[in-house]
């Protein structure tokens, strides 16, 4: 958006800064990492939009499924469902009845979330032009890309930690788990079992962090070149009188970058994928 609601012409750095506030509870920036009193609302919006547009995908895919050749859609879903299947049996050696449709489901969700990057970043300032049709309707902040907020990103990754932390106990039972924390990496000997727990702990943690990080670090770096390449385009708002450069720079490298973008999206949710599925693989793993 080039102005505010009062029409002030916005700065570059007001620009960016604009589009990176999420629409929350408190209409405030979050102003610590950890702050349950704040809750992105556009974060949770799309974040079950897509989730339910992937199950609608699924199961719409399950019950036009037949035996005889498929069609273009029908071939399109079993190509996502083995390769899947193929990744989840060379991984997770157990139970994978849960784990192989999980990992569909996060892999098709993900793709979906990060898709929405691919939405012109000012979109937000068109459809407060079209509300206004309809009287005094304003949104004042909207973040599109739930994988471009932290609080999004970790909490997809916390849940993959439960599900560690659940197929631990399932796969070993409650001593076992126990004694492996205890136990593993240095050894069963009694005086070792405080730094086994602690290295144990803080490795558990490691990894839905990273998880977590790694998938709003590369999306939310995204979006900041996505929002450079929109001020190419309006940077005659910014006193510059430099149109024709902006907008062609604004129209080749927005092209070029939303391309290149595509393989982006991809490759970020299939590692998620992976790495969900490393993860629940190695809870099922004995030290």
């Amino acid at each position: 958006m080039a102005t505010e609601a009062t029409g002030k012409a916005l700065t570059p750095t007001e620009y960016i800064a604009e589009h990176l506030q999420n629409l929350n509870t408190l209409h405030a920036k979050q102003e610590a990492i950890v702050d349950f009193s704040v809750i992105n609302l556009d974060t949770v919006f799309w974040s079950l939009l897509m989730g339910l547009l992937v199950v609608g995908f699924l199961l719409l895919a399950a019950r036009r499924a037949t035996s005889g050749v498929p069609g273009r859609f029908q071939a399109l879903v079993e190509m996502l469902v083995e390769m899947v299947e193929s990744q989840s049996k060379s991984i997770v050696h157990g139970d994978r009845s849960f784990i192989a449709p999980l990992a569909l489901f996060v892999f098709c969700w993900i793709i979906l979330l990060n898709t929405l990057d691919l939405v012109p970043v000012d979109w937000v300032h068109g459809i407060n032009g079209f509300l206004g049709i309809f009287g005094h309707v304003h949104v004042p902040h909207h973040k599109l890309v739930p994988t471009t907020d932290l609080n999004g990103t970790l909490g997809l990754s916390m849940s993959v930690l439960v599900l560690m932390i659940f197929y631990s106990f399932k796969a070993k039972g409650v001593g076992g788990f126990v004694h492996e924390l205890l136990s593993a990496p240095f050894g069963a000997k009694w005086y070792l079992a405080p730094f086994n727990l602690v290295l144990n702990i803080i490795e558990f943690i490691a990894k839905a962090v990273s998880l977590g990080m790694r998938l709003f670090g590369n999306m939310y770096a995204g979006e900041l070149v996505f929002l450079l390449i929109a001020l190419l385009g309006g940077i005659w708002h910014f006193g510059v009188d430099l149109s024709v450069l902006g907008f062609v720079g604004h129209v080749i490298a927005g092209s070029a970058w939303a391309i290149f973008h595509i393989l982006v999206i991809l490759l970020q949710a299939f590692i998620f994928m992976m790495l969900t599925l490393v993860y629940i693989g190695q809870a099922h793993s004995h030290h």
